[in-house]
């Protein structure tokens, strides 16, 4: 945090130094060519015009104390275009352009002399009378040494403050940063001195007001986390307690079976009889264990891959499976709606445990000479129907009938354990959809999947 604080400060500064020396110069050379400009016509003011000539009033002495100074050196040059040398230095760079303007305006540009940057100041005058007009063109250079080192004291002093600013800011930021992130080191502490058992919350009274939201979030996580352990206890607890039932009775009838194989020749109708139990208590737990699968396979954290699927050919394959169970009860099995297709986004094999369960249960619990009728609407939110004409469901448990290994009254004979229901919600939850039960009359139980996400149709 400190760096990403300090880097744009960094950032502006040396910015702010370009733009300073950029300034510093470009004042220096305003004052230089001030200079430059007064000394050009200083000199043209002792260039004279004189019969056919020019008569240069420049003595000695004046010449050597403008080129006393060697890092202050002042080079000039007189001349008549087009390049008649008269007086000075004739290495003077030339201008850039030819100069259009012989109002005595100097034109100012950088050029080389002798291997060194100079400044440079080229005035063009009309000199003579009107019947004898000539043109005379005086440079006066200077180098640039001595801007740049101007420039250069002038950035210092600029940038030094600048700096000490930069630095306290630092030490300042860097202090702040130390209080304002300390709250964070009690909560790290509360933390890391965790059992990774204790999902308790965290002290949120005592927490500061910087961190009170997080505590708050870590404390929502908690308690999800803590719910989420608990039902995953209670749910192994129950499945144990489900699966030592079928278990025992297998195990005991297995026992009997093995004791009445003696007795087979005299009673075998006994041992059938027996042999039957086993196998029923083999199927009961078979279809929890599948049951289990299919529960874990529908909780919010495990993956699901979705592709879009028939709905009405799901119905019409579940309903041929179906028929068998169905005949063999003496039941009225009927899909109704399930002519066109209608396509939902989800996972058939979850889709397929969901309709199953539904329609298992309806056939289970109708009695001989009853119906069951599958029914299928299409649109924007596809919804399917499982009516039977069986005992139902009391209005009070038909939400407790939910509940994991919850059997009502009315299932305490059928070999069902309890995990069809909620495994039928758990997979509608999971598609955007949901599952409602309601009493049909004159008498029975309907069940009713509704698709309600907007990418189910």
């Amino acid at each position: 945090m400190l760096i990403w604080l300090l880097l744009p400060q960094l950032v502006l500064l040396l910015a702010a130094a370009a733009a300073s020396y950029y300034i510093a110069l470009r004042y220096t050379n305003v004052a230089i060519d001030q200079s430059l400009a007064q000394s050009s016509r200083a000199l043209a003011r002792q260039v004279k015009p004189f019969g056919d000539g020019l008569f240069i009033d420049f003595p000695r002495a004046a010449r050597e104390i403008l080129e006393e100074d060697p890092n202050d050196r002042l080079y000039y040059m007189v001349s008549t275009p087009p390049g008649q040398f008269i007086l000075g230095d004739n290495r003077m760079p030339p201008p850039p352009e030819p100069l259009r303007r012989d109002d005595g305006t100097p034109h100012f540009y950088d050029g080389y002399l002798a291997g060194q940057a100079v400044r440079v100041a080229a005035l063009q005058l009309r000199i003579g009378t009107p019947e004898r007009r000539q043109t005379m063109l005086v440079q006066v250079a200077k180098s640039t040494v001595a801007r740049t080192q101007l420039a250069r004291e002038i950035l210092t002093v600029m940038l030094t403050p600048l700096a000490l600013l930069l630095l306290a800011t630092s030490l300042i930021v860097r202090a702040g940063i130390g209080r304002g992130l300390a709250p964070l080191q009690g909560l790290r502490n509360q933390v890391e001195n965790r059992s990774p058992r204790d999902l308790t919350p965290i002290e949120v009274e005592n927490a500061p007001t910087e961190v009170r939201s997080l505590a708050a979030a870590l404390n929502t996580l908690l308690g999800e986390v803590k719910q989420q352990v608990a039902s995953h206890k209670r749910f192994i607890a129950d499945a144990a307690h489900q699966l030592r039932t079928p278990l025992a009775g297998l195990k005991s009838q297995t026992e009997l079976a093995l004791r009445e194989i003696d007795e087979a020749v005299a009673d075998p109708a006994a041992l059938r009889q027996r042999l039957a139990r086993l196998e029923a208590s083999a199927d009961r737990g078979i279809r929890l264990v599948n049951q289990l699968l299919a529960l874990a396979r529908a909780e919010p954290d495990a993956p699901l891959a979705r592709a879009p699927l028939d709905l009405a050919r799901l119905l019409r394959d579940l309903g041929r499976e179906a028929v068998p169970r169905a005949l063999a009860r003496q039941l009225d099995l009927a899909v109704d709606g399930a002519e066109t297709p209608v396509m939902v986004v989800g996972h058939e094999g979850l889709l397929r445990e969901l309709f199953a369960n539904l329609i298992d249960n309806a056939i289970a619990y109708t009695p001989g000479g009853g119906e069951v009728v599958v029914r299928l609407e299409g649109g924007p939110h596809p919804t399917v129907e499982v009516r039977d004409t069986g005992p139902g469901i009391p209005a009070e448990e038909l939400e407790r009938v939910f509940e994991r290994f919850y059997r009502g009254a009315a299932q305490a004979n059928a070999r069902g354990c309890g995990l069809g229901l909620p495994i039928a919600r758990e997979i509608a939850r999971r598609h955007q959809a949901t599952v409602e039960l309601e009493r049909n009359q004159p008498h029975g139980l309907v069940a009713r999947v509704r698709f309600t996400g907007d990418d189910m149709a």
